[in-house]
């Protein structure tokens, strides 16, 4: 039946086919290869109104309407700024600061600060009481510290710091730079700890039983699966894929907003729902976590399938689903971030069941896409 064939996240993108991209039933139906009953029965489901959508529509727009006024309102203070402090801006802090205690009144103190590049608490400070002449000398010196560590993207730490100041001429001690970015809060970004496998070691979990045979001559021999992220601004979307290397079709997939298990099982799930292998198929992964799990080796082997897995730090022994993650970034996402995990998701839904399963020419196949490369082999079968 249909609903053992489709999971809940396949059937709310089909939704959004028609609900928002505004494709007509029958033309969504014959992309995804579903029937028009079976959509209409998923958009009865979704309890979508068309009233809903526009009061959330309106909703947006007056959200947007308020951001763009408040934009507006941050680019003319600090035109303003800039208009009348045009002459501390090249001459040092406390110039900067006498400029922010006569302008309180006019503007906010967090932009003057933001605009005339200095730190607020600094002007705080110097209101508090006079500064000496190296709490002065420190604050002048903190200036270029922070423009050397703001210029690096926040990467270099005291000692290259240091090295900065040492060639454009300032006579600093090592320490003293140290001091200053510690009592400021300026630390180098680094990444965790991480333990160094060596490549090529063989996976604990099970061998290399694919040993990079990409071409194989019959459906639902061999699948491959991996994980990517996708970049949004609400924050990370994971994307688990299953491919066939018959036809380099995605089979399965699930994208959420955790790299738990469950992203790498809901994929293969819709793999084994749609293909509904008669016979056992070799399934090649990496050795990332979610494939190492008692939950995924307990579920391969209810539904018997046979575990393959690449060696630790070798790409090219999953190369094929590597390929199809830099193909669905280099023709549709291109680099941009999305406003929301929704968004993203339909995106993505999209690239997969509409253009890379159903037109986009494979140069394996000889230049057709993955389910009419399918569906001729089945007819010259019969």
């Amino acid at each position: 039946m249909v609903s053992k064939r489709y999971t809940n996240e396949f059937k709310a993108e089909a939704v959004k086919q028609v609900t928002e991209r505004g494709y007509p039933v029958a033309e969504v139906a014959q992309r995804l290869g579903v029937s028009s009953h079976s959509l209409y029965a998923w958009l009865r489901e979704s309890g979508v109104s068309q009233q809903a959508r526009s009061a959330q529509q309106e909703a947006d727009l007056l959200k947007e309407n308020q951001r763009l006024r408040a934009e507006l309102r941050r680019v003319e203070e600090e035109r303003d700024i800039l208009k009348n402090g045009r002459r501390v801006l090249c001459q040092g802090v406390r110039a900067k600061y006498a400029f922010m205690l006569a302008h309180q009144r006019e503007f906010r103190v967090a932009v003057m600060c933001r605009v005339l590049k200095v730190q607020r608490s600094g002007f705080y400070a110097w209101q508090a009481q006079p500064q000496s002449a190296r709490a002065i000398e420190d604050a002048r010196l903190l200036v270029r510290i922070e423009e050397s560590y703001l210029a690096s993207g926040g990467v270099y730490g005291s000692r290259n710091v240091h090295r900065d100041l040492r060639e454009a001429g300032e006579s600093v001690g090592k320490h003293r730079v140290a001091r200053l970015m510690r009592a400021h809060g300026l630390r180098s970004v680094r990444s965790p700890q991480r333990y160094r496998y060596r490549a090529g070691k063989p996976s604990a979990v099970a061998p290399n039983k694919l040993q990079r045979q990409f071409t194989v001559p019959e459906p639902d021999q061999a699948w491959v699966t991996d994980i990517t992220y996708l970049r949004t601004a609400e924050g990370w979307l994971y994307l688990a894929v299953v491919l066939d290397l018959y036809s380099r079709a995605v089979i399965g997939w699930s994208m959420k907003s955790t790299l738990a298990r469950a992203l790498a099982l809901d994929a293969l799930l819709m793999a084994i729902w749609r293909r509904r292998p008669k016979t056992s198929v070799m399934i090649h992964s990496d050795q990332g976590v979610q494939y190492g799990s008692d939950d995924w080796q307990r579920f391969c082997r209810e539904h018997g399938l046979e575990i393959s897995m690449s060696r630790r730090g070798n790409c090219w022994d999953n190369s094929v689903a590597e390929s199809f993650f830099s193909s669905l970034k280099k023709e549709r996402i291109r680099g941009k971030i999305y406003r929301t995990r929704d968004e993203a998701r339909s995106d993505v839904f999209d690239y997969i069941e509409v253009f890379y399963n159903r037109q986009r020419r494979h140069g394996h196949l000889g230049g057709v896409a993955p389910m009419t490369f399918e569906a001729a082999a089945s007819k010259q079968s019969v």
